[in-house]
């Protein structure tokens, strides 16, 4: 059997992608999607971009939305078809609906049934086939090139990596010291990348063990991997994208591997502690976060479609180890001014409230 290698590059795709573009997707996007919030995980001493509360559930709306905007001011709006585990579908469901442009989404047939039912919801056409994303992959532009349709990859196509990166844009002016960010395909770490390196925040990535096609692309392995079974369903590629692949090796600063049970501990620890819900995969950069260090740490909660079966179990199953002792404070961040009266004046405005004591991103 021929050794399943990376692409060279994606079939009639232009493989740049710049700041630029990144920027050009935040103007398309500003209309149609709201800014998602930062929360400050006290226990876990992380700030967290809440994407899980982006619309559909998860970032791959930006994405997906951006790739179809720029397609219409080309000209092109032709039917698209995407290959997802399913938040990239349930993105294009979104986007096609609001911009009236049809979707197909071809899924692998264990994909969660949350997220088949969100790419119904939002009247995109699902088929099922495969074990896989690659093997859905591979029907999904079988049926593009018969049909004529559109074909757009869940990370490998520049309007996609562009529009994932607007979520840094938005940590940018926090001025974070590092921001961690899960890796699948690598559209999310490529795009976030890009929009902030030029400002000096390092930017950490983070997989499964087992499922670490990009670590091992990065070091020259591009065969692809037989991933294990894991949580993180959303991140479950063989091979990365040649764009993708690119972008990561030249501007991340690490790549973190996860182990099984820290991620699935780290799920619960959402739930329970913080009372946010995330998926496998929205729960990865989190789990990575003890592993890197950084005054002003920020993981990116990618989404949060998971079926409620699945964390019952987990709710269940798992009793997290208790969380860290708060240190004792030595001082008051709010404190008086200089002649015991309240300076508001002294503190820059932010979008996001701290408590007294929290290291806050400038």
């Amino acid at each position: 059997m021929r050794e399943q290698r990376a692409p060279l590059a994606p079939e009639g795709v232009e493989s740049r992608v710049s700041v630029a573009d990144v920027l050009a997707a935040k103007a398309r996007l500003r209309r149609y999607l709201p800014d998602t919030p930062l929360h400050y995980a006290e226990r876990f001493g992380v700030w967290l971009k809440l994407e899980n509360l982006q619309r559909t559930g998860s970032y791959k709306v930006r994405g997906a939305l951006n790739a179809l905007l720029a397609g219409i001011e080309r000209g092109d709006e032709r039917p698209v078809i995407c290959a997802s585990a399913g938040n990239h579908a349930q993105g294009l469901a979104w986007a096609a609906w609001r911009l009236g442009v049809t979707a197909i989404a071809v899924m692998p047939t264990a994909a969660p049934a949350t997220k088949v039912a969100g790419v119904k919801h939002w009247g995109g056409t699902v088929r099922l086939h495969g074990n896989s994303y690659d093997e859905a992959y591979a029907f999904a532009l079988n049926l593009a090139q018969e049909n004529g349709w559109r074909f757009l990859s869940a990370f490998d196509d520049p309007d996609v990596i562009a529009g994932q990166g607007t979520v840094g844009l938005e940590l940018a002016p926090h001025a974070p010291d590092v921001v961690i960010v899960p890796i699948g395909g690598g559209g999310l770490a490529s795009g976030v990348a890009l929009a902030l390196k030029s400002q000096g925040v390092r930017v950490v990535g983070a997989q499964v063990e087992g499922v670490d096609s990009m670590v091992r692309a990065i070091a020259g392995d591009t065969r692809a991997i037989d991933p294990v079974p894991t949580l993180a369903d959303g991140v479950k590629v063989k091979i990365p994208g040649f764009i993708t692949r690119r972008l990561c090796a030249s501007l991340l600063d690490d790549v973190v591997i996860v182990r099984e049970a820290e991620l699935r501990e780290t799920l619960v620890r959402l739930a329970l502690e913080e009372h946010l819900i995330a998926e496998g995969a929205g729960a990865l950069a989190l789990a990575a976060g003890r592993r890197v260090a950084g005054k002003r740490k920020c993981a990116v909660v990618s989404g949060g479609n998971i079926d409620a079966s699945v964390l019952a179990g987990l709710l269940s199953d798992i009793r997290p180890r208790p969380p860290r002792k708060p240190r004792r404070r030595t001082s008051e961040r709010l404190r008086s001014g200089p002649q015991g009266r309240n300076s508001s004046s002294n503190f820059p405005h932010t979008s996001f409230i701290a408590t007294a004591g929290e290291e806050t991103p400038r």
